[in-house]
């Protein structure tokens, strides 16, 4: 899962790419008034722009729209293969985000404070308990 696929509109614009820029998703941030388009934000104008006039909109897709943030609660993300060489990972699972539609996803940070989501842990360790036979994928 990709953070950006998380926002509050619920909507993400795929571009297909020009000659100058490559293929590319932007978070919805809202709609037009009057025509009830899509906006993006345009970072070289520095406004909201609606997504029809990119030569390269594609189309709108679903996101996840977060309604609640819970804190880890002392849980655990563990990886069998994600640490250096290859090596088990586990990093402390900093907030569940909840989803309109009930989805949990951990919210990971790790010991250079990067933020990242969880989806691809092999198992995830309850608060006070070790990484043992129940708890490996």
């Amino acid at each position: 899962m990709d953070l950006r696929y998380f926002n509050q509109t619920g909507w993400i614009a795929i571009f297909s790419g020009t000659e100058t820029e490559i293929g590319r998703m932007m978070r919805v941030e809202g709609w037009d008034q009057a025509t009830g388009t899509a906006l993006v934000v345009d970072r070289k104008r520095g406004a909201l722009r609606r997504v029809t006039d990119y030569e390269d909109f594609s189309h709108l897709e679903p996101a996840d729209q977060v309604v609640a943030a819970v804190s880890g609660g002392g849980w655990r993300a563990h990886w069998t293969d994600q640490g250096p060489g290859g090596t088990p990972l586990t990093e402390q699972v900093l907030a569940w985000l909840i989803t309109s539609n009930g989805r949990a996803t951990a919210i990971t940070v790790d010991t250079y404070g990067h933020v990242e989501d969880a989806d691809s842990a092999d198992a995830f360790i309850p608060p006070g308990e070790e990484l043992g036979p129940q708890t490996r994928s």
